[in-house]
């Protein structure tokens, strides 16, 4: 069986994924920062269709917390799957953060830093012991690094570190056939940044070519998709995910 692991899966992208990725036949370690309910919550729908999946605790702006994850993990693998090795891993754990240039203070840069780049590239590193061959990564980034948008730059600026650092992990892991992509989502009806009042919604939906704004399903199947082998020779790629977003 192919086990994947997605980052922030207790809501939004992330419980979307899971969910499909289950669907379509694959276990799933997802984890949680800080909702434990939540993350039980989206565990139980899919083992209650037949799937299998377990929530891990993780801070993903916590580098020094990853030795002891890692190890978690690999339990999970062995007593959950009697499985040694990951074929998915998805960085997708964040949060935002909405203020303009002026006012952003030191700490919230670092903070934002630590979760959206940092984060991923040295739980990367330390998970790729576990990585089969032909596995395959996907970094979750933004189309806030092709449109700017006053308020988000700390984010957008990081979301493009990770941009680039995906194309680097493609060329640093093809010679173990370990591919990774970014998919970069629009506006989509998520908790991120509080979540969309009616009238930014239709704003939002507006400067979209399709006329809305997208659900978490829209990304999870396309991120579904680049962990399975019907995208095995789409490598370094990002992949702009928000039905037109201000084309």
């Amino acid at each position: 069986m192919n086990i994947t692991l997605i980052t922030g899966g207790s809501r939004g992208i992330g419980a979307a994924t899971a969910q499909l990725c289950a669907q379509r036949g694959m276990g799933v370690i997802l984890t949680y920062n800080s909702n434990a309910q939540a993350a039980e919550s989206v565990v139980a729908a899919i083992n209650a269709e037949g799937g299998k999946a377990v929530a891990l605790e993780l801070d993903v702006g916590n580098v020094g917390s990853f030795g002891v994850f890692v190890d978690a993990v690999r339990q999970t693998l062995q007593s959950t799957w009697q499985a040694t090795t990951l074929n998915g891993l998805v960085n997708n754990a964040g949060h935002g953060l909405f203020n303009p240039i002026e006012t952003v203070t030191e700490a919230q840069f670092d903070s934002l830093m630590g979760v959206q780049l940092k984060g991923p590239f040295f739980l990367t590193q330390a998970l790729l012991p576990l990585m089969q061959e032909g596995a395959s990564i996907v970094n979750l980034t933004s189309a806030t690094t092709r449109v700017a948008t006053a308020g988000v730059a700390p984010y957008a600026a990081f979301k493009g570190g990770l941009d680039v650092l995906t194309r680097y992990m493609a060329k640093e892991f093809g010679e173990r056939r370990i591919r990774a992509n970014a998919v970069s989502p629009g506006a989509i009806r998520t908790e991120l940044g509080g979540g969309l009042n009616d009238e930014f919604e239709a704003l939002l939906a507006s400067q979209t070519a399709l006329g809305r704004v997208g659900e978490p399903d829209d990304v999870a199947r396309v991120i579904a998709t680049l962990l399975s082998e019907d995208s095995g020779w789409i490598n370094g790629q990002s992949i702009d995910v928000s039905g037109g977003y201000i084309l």
